[in-house]
């Protein structure tokens, strides 16, 4: 290279920052429980993308968003949360209680915006709803007395009803706990006994689910957390199997084959497009202890009467008129 060549080289690189700070590109982590493989999830990532860009939030423009899947595996999460932290981000988006855990044990610092958390004033993520203070603020998905209503529906379905299992796995759903507590009060309530079945890898769940077979008047709820929506497929294969009925806390689970789902009205996917909201916010100066947790307040029920015809159960018509989805 000629020496004129080179200086002029040198002279433009030395400019060209000026532009870069002129547009300046703001950084965004986002921590999902979830396989970057499941479709829905994925979805849900690409709708905060669009509309963050509805926002004039432009990727590779004016924003860079670092997506990290973390597989429902906590120890995963733990790993991507620091390599987040480690990327200095304007704010993170951080999907379900075990990942806002694990990143709030990490920074009180970084804003944080989460979804699809449970109740975050029970879990002790903020101090009230209308002013959580600190760096946390989103969008909460369930309030833990809807587990009372999931042993009400199993009941309903099968009056019969006399024992339940609550199967999750404790290190990517920790917030079961706090289910428990209504699920054994309602089951009390209606004379069923409530069981938790901890899990913690794919090959545990046949043979607690073969057990609990074993003994007849029986049926199940999953809970929320990453590790069971993963593998919810294999599953609602082992329930049929079985023939238990089954409640799940996501729609996908009856919509994949599963009996039943209760929970919030909406796909998961509306909360993304209103978290990009506050990020937008959080980016132009908002701080998270200003802005609002918001609350889940209308829920729906899916019936999946395929399944309930293999298991051989006959569901009342005012039931399904009750339901705001039938699958047939």
């Amino acid at each position: 290279m000629k020496r004129r060549e080179f200086i002029t080289l040198i002279g433009g690189a030395a400019t060209w920052p000026l532009a870069v700070r002129a547009q300046q590109i703001r950084r965004v982590g986002v921590l999902m429980n979830a396989a970057a493989t499941d479709a829905a999830p994925l979805s849900y990532v690409t709708a905060f993308v669009e509309a963050l860009a509805q926002l004039g939030w432009t990727r590779d423009q004016n924003i860079r968003i670092d997506v990290r899947w973390n597989a429902g595996d906590a120890a995963l999460a733990r790993a991507y949360a620091a390599q987040l932290i480690g990327l200095q981000p304007d704010v993170i988006l951080s999907a379900s209680t075990t990942n806002l855990m694990i990143l709030r044990q990490a920074t009180n610092t970084v804003p944080i915006v989460f979804v699809q958390v449970s109740d975050p004033v029970a879990q002790g993520f903020v101090p009230n709803v209308a002013r959580p203070g600190g760096n946390l603020t989103g969008f909460s998905a369930f309030e833990f007395s809807i587990g009372g209503k999931w042993v009400d529906l199993l009941k309903q379905i099968m009056p019969e009803l006399e024992r339940v299992a609550v199967v999750f796995n404790p290190d990517s759903s920790p917030q079961t706990k706090y289910f428990m507590r209504s699920i054994e009060s309602t089951a009390r309530a209606l004379g069923v006994q409530a069981t938790a079945v901890p899990i913690r890898t794919l090959d545990d769940i046949e043979p607690a689910l073969e057990k609990f077979a074993q003994q007849p008047k029986g049926g199940l709820i999953f809970p929320t957390g990453g590790f069971l929506n993963i593998h919810r497929k294999t599953i609602i294969e082992l329930v049929s199997r079985h023939r238990l009925p089954a409640i799940g806390s996501s729609a996908e689970f009856a919509k994949d084959g599963g009996l039943l789902y209760y929970g919030f009205e909406g796909e998961a996917v509306d909360q993304y497009r209103r978290a990009a909201s506050y990020v937008d916010r959080i980016l132009k100066g908002v701080k998270p202890a200003d802005l609002p947790v918001q609350l889940a307040t209308e829920f729906e029920l899916i019936i999946n009467l395929r399944a309930a015809a293999a298991l051989g159960l006959t569901i009342p018509p005012t039931f399904i008129a009750r339901a705001d989805e039938v699958i047939e």
